[in-house]
């Protein structure tokens, strides 16, 4: 169960989507790392900003921060996301030791074309990487994430990169 905690740091998250979507070359993905109950770093997509098909809100936020560290260890911060993170932000995630991801909306409240098309998940890629002490929260706040996104009924949004492509899962 999300606490009042959870909820105000999704909220700034929310807050970094809303950044993204009015930045040009941004996009409505929001992300704050939280360190003891402080904000430690807050960012959006920055895909189309920079030319960088892996400039996820999550991957912006955690290289941001470890720059600024200059240390590649991010152990016992908490990442919280508008979006389920991709299979890239959350290997990131374990590479970097980040201790627990909060995310608003899933794969269940979005069209498919926000996730890769294997059918892993988040929890799938922390569970094979034997990674026992990362937590994992979602739906918190995922109505108000959720409304950045294209519902599974709805038309995917139209896209021209590759990541965005349709692919079949293996036989």
């Amino acid at each position: 169960m999300a606490s009042d905690l959870d909820q105000h740091f999704l909220q700034l998250a929310i807050d970094q989507a809303r950044l993204g979507q009015e930045t040009p070359g941004g996009a409505q993905v929001g992300a704050v790392l939280v360190e003891d109950g402080q904000l430690a770093c807050a960012g959006f997509n920055e895909g189309d900003l920079h030319h960088d098909p892996t400039a996820h809100a999550e991957m912006v936020v955690i290289r941001r921060l470890c720059a600024q560290r200059k240390s590649t260890s991010l152990k016992g911060l908490t990442l919280y996301c508008t979006l389920q993170p991709c299979g890239m932000c959350t290997m990131a995630c374990l590479w970097a030791g980040v201790s627990r991801i909060v995310f608003g909306a899933g794969r269940e409240d979005v069209n498919a074309v926000y996730f890769e098309s294997r059918h892993l998940d988040s929890a799938d890629f922390i569970r094979h990487a034997f990674r026992s002490d990362l937590e994992i929260e979602g739906g918190v706040l995922a109505d108000t994430c959720s409304a950045f996104y294209a519902k599974k009924e709805e038309p995917a949004p139209a896209r021209e990169d590759p990541a965005h492509d349709p692919t079949t899962p293996p036989k």
